[in-house]
């Protein structure tokens, strides 16, 4: 089957700068794909050369098994990190004019922008301009005129940047349906938290190179568990004695244990048994963020 969104070999320079070197990958027909980087790394400039703005210097880039032509205004979508809207003019009329640029009738226009402020639950912002929002609700807007002529590919750099808990969670949300309904969306962030919540697949860039790419899942499998989680109704001593536990941390509601070896867990339990009652024992995977600084170096976060 076609893959919607295919990176092969990409390489972009910029004189003596590689900015993209040999970036290779394929985002499936309604997956959320997470792209990260810290600053500088390349994700922009990839972002950039998925939407035609600019040219590989090698390497193509397919879009439903095509290489980039003028009917792509139709199927893709973009929310960029700087927000992209006029400040003067009414939301209605921008993200209306927008949708005809790519394709679609001023009726079929209005009928998804109405569902769109319907579904944000701020029907009222049609006719208003959008420097009389806030920051948020700039930002919700901009996610309309992305998604309002139903593009089959959407490209999110920061989708999230700006917002305050309750509209990242709705935004989030938003994107699932999306997801859902069979929309391929290459995602860009810093938030790893946003990343292991929403994609399956991911590539992180550093300096220009891809320096770790596959599903989330088995990436994780890769890496070493070496935190235990320990809440117990009491205290518990000798945590510390026990062989493969390299620190005891007393926290809130019990220990964040660090272990050299996963078979110290066992014995934490045990010990904690012995004296308390376990309300809640876990070994933690790596999280995103731990695996990105283990790859990526500190400097760079």
């Amino acid at each position: 089957m076609t893959k919607p969104l295919v990176l092969e070999s990409v390489v972009k320079q910029f004189g003596e700068k590689t900015a993209v070197s040999d970036i290779s990958l394929q985002v499936e027909e309604g997956e959320i794909y997470g792209l990260l980087g810290a600053n500088g790394a390349g994700k922009t400039t990839t972002m950039r050369m998925v939407l035609g703005l600019i040219y590989p210097d090698s390497g193509r880039i397919l879009y439903n098994g095509k290489p980039h032509n003028t009917e792509l205004r139709h199927l893709m979508g973009y929310l960029p990190e700087e927000r992209g809207l006029y400040p003067k003019v009414k939301v209605s009329e921008q993200i209306i004019y927008l949708a005809r640029l790519r394709g679609m009738s001023r009726a079929d226009a209005d009928k998804n922008l109405k569902y769109w402020l319907e579904r944000f639950e701020v029907p009222e912002y049609y006719d208003k301009k959008i420097e009389e929002l806030s920051k948020g609700n700039q930002q919700k807007m901009g996610f309309i005129a992305a998604v309002v002529h139903k593009p089959k590919i959407v490209i999110m750099d920061e989708a999230f940047s700006g917002l305050d808990p309750v509209n990242v969670e709705l935004l989030k949300a938003t994107v699932k349906e999306l997801r859902d309904k069979g929309t391929s969306i290459l995602f860009s962030t810093h938030r790893m938290e946003h990343v292991e919540e929403l994609c399956r697949n991911i590539t992180i860039l550093d300096r220009s190179k891809t320096v770790l790419q596959g599903n989330l899942s088995e990436i994780k499998k890769r890496y070493p568990r070496e935190e235990v989680i320990l809440r117990t109704s009491s205290e518990v001593s000798g945590l510390e004695g026990i062989a493969g536990v390299s620190r005891v941390e007393r926290q809130e509601r019990g220990y964040l244990i660090r272990i050299s070896d996963v078979s110290a867990a066992r014995d934490i339990l045990h010990k904690a048994m012995e004296q308390s009652d376990v309300e809640h024992f876990e070994i933690k995977e790596p999280t995103l963020n731990q695996i990105f600084i283990r790859e990526v170096g500190e400097s760079n976060e």
